[in-house]
This record gives C-alpha cells, structure tokens and sequence, in this order.
C-alpha cells in the first residue's frame, strides 16, 4: 500500500488532531480510521464517469497514539472494486498531502 506517513506526534496532540477530525466529520464506521473526500475538482476521469455510481470518493486516514498515515489509494464509498478505485494521482497526491499538512499545521501540532 502507497501512504503518506508522519510520526513522533506527541500524543496530547494526536487527542486534539483525532477530536478535530471527528468534530469535522471525517469520522468513519472503523475505529481510528477517518476518511477524507476527494473534492470533485481533483477527481480523474474514470471516477467523474462513475462518480454517480460509486460516489463519494475519499482516502483514508488512520490515527495511532503518536502516528497518522494517508493512504494514498482514492477509495469508492460505494463498492470495493471497480476501475474508477485507484491510487491516487500525482496531482490527487500532492494536493492531498497538503490538505493534511495544513490540518496538522492549524491545529498547532508538531512534526
């Protein structure tokens, strides 16, 4: 699995980062996992066709006591296979990884 890994999070930071991401609605049916959307706008082809289908898309976070890790796979919350499910592109990456960055960033955590 391709992922986006940060550890050596203090873990009266990481409370405050997992409160955060359930108060915003991240939160899903799995315990310490938290799924972020993947904005239409940085959708690829093959999800915009199926977006109706297998829309939502979203990659998914998992917390740990001192650990976060994105994984990097775009993720259909409709189905678990089909073609529009997969890693996410440079331009998905990259925008993504961002949009973590700055989530720790607000919430004053340390990295």
């Amino acid at each position: 699995m391709r992922s986006y890994m940060i550890q050596d999070i203090r873990p009266q930071d990481m409370d405050t980062f997992t409160a955060h991401l359930k108060e915003t609605g991240y939160k899903s049916p799995m315990d310490g996992i938290f799924w972020i959307p993947l904005p239409e706008s940085l959708q690829g082809k093959a999800q915009q066709e199926h977006n109706s289908q297998c829309g939502p898309y979203y990659l998914a976070l998992e917390v740990g006591q001192d650990w976060l890790r994105l994984e990097l796979l775009v993720r259909s919350e409709q189905r678990l296979r089909c073609d529009c499910i997969m890693y996410a592109d440079p331009g998905q990456r990259e925008a993504m990884i961002e949009f973590l960055d700055d989530l720790i960033k607000n919430r004053d955590i340390a990295v």
